[in-house]
């Protein structure tokens, strides 16, 4: 008897957690089917998940701390102050926690012998986070939530990690070559571009409700057709790390 009365809500939380998945996992295929040289394990590409949905938890407490002491430094209402949010403590906390387990998980991995694979790497670490991100917001918002982050928020993170995939594979090719101020520069510039891109993705969103909205069309039109080209040409120019 109970079944048949919680039938319906289960039925309903299954299909939004799956509208929540399905994008992530259809982005996570894309890019590892791109992987022509050395396709990585089913094991380390699980293990990057969970590192993606564990940076997500961290990003949240750095998040929720850095919001608090805002608080302190400017006014809500103030321009700075949304700058400040979606600059720092949003994109910085977010792709800072991706970076940091990422590097934890990876830099000194036997499999990472490819330069892509700092891509792989990368996308799989941040659809991780977009996924756990999704499922949170799918349940507490609805369907609706699901289709506007299915074209949105989901490819939006998988760009980051596009860019910070790209430089971060470069890096591990110069560490390789004992060239460590060059290494120093890609590391840095993983972490920087995608900060700046998502800190710019959250801002000109925030503002869409003042006439912004083909702004963000555009800025997000332009980010997925540069992370798609880079990913194919990332793709193709692939080479063992010597």
């Amino acid at each position: 008897m109970f079944y048949f009365i919680l039938q319906p809500i289960l039925i309903y939380n299954f299909i939004l957690i799956a509208a929540a998945v399905i994008p992530a996992v259809a982005l996570m295929v894309k890019v590892y089917q791109s992987d022509r040289l050395e396709r990585e394990s089913p094991w380390l590409l699980w293990s990057l998940m969970k590192v993606g949905i564990l940076s997500s938890l961290l990003a949240l407490v750095i998040e929720r701390v850095l919001s608090f002491l805002l608080g302190f430094i400017a006014s809500p209402d103030s321009a700075i102050y949304n700058v400040i949010l979606y600059f720092i403590v949003v994109a910085c906390s977010e792709e800072g926690s991706k970076y940091a387990l990422l590097k934890k998980e990876t830099w000194n991995n036997l499999e990472f012998n490819c330069q892509y694979d700092g891509v792989v790497y990368a996308v799989f670490v941040s659809l991780g986070f977009a996924l756990w991100e999704n499922i949170s917001y799918v349940m507490t918002y609805g369907f609706s939530t699901a289709i506007v982050r299915a074209v949105t928020a989901i490819p939006g993170h998988a760009c980051f990690g596009v860019f910070m995939g790209v430089f971060y594979g470069i890096a591990k090719k110069y560490d390789n070559r004992r060239m460590t101020k060059i290494t120093g520069i890609y590391r840095k510039l993983s972490v920087v571009v995608p900060v700046i891109l998502h800190g710019a993705y959250d801002y000109i969103a925030s503002i869409e409700n003042q006439g912004s909205g083909w702004a963000f069309v555009l800025f997000v039109a332009v980010l997925f057709g540069i992370s798609y080209i880079l990913v194919n040409r990332a793709s193709e120019a692939d080479k063992y790390i010597d």
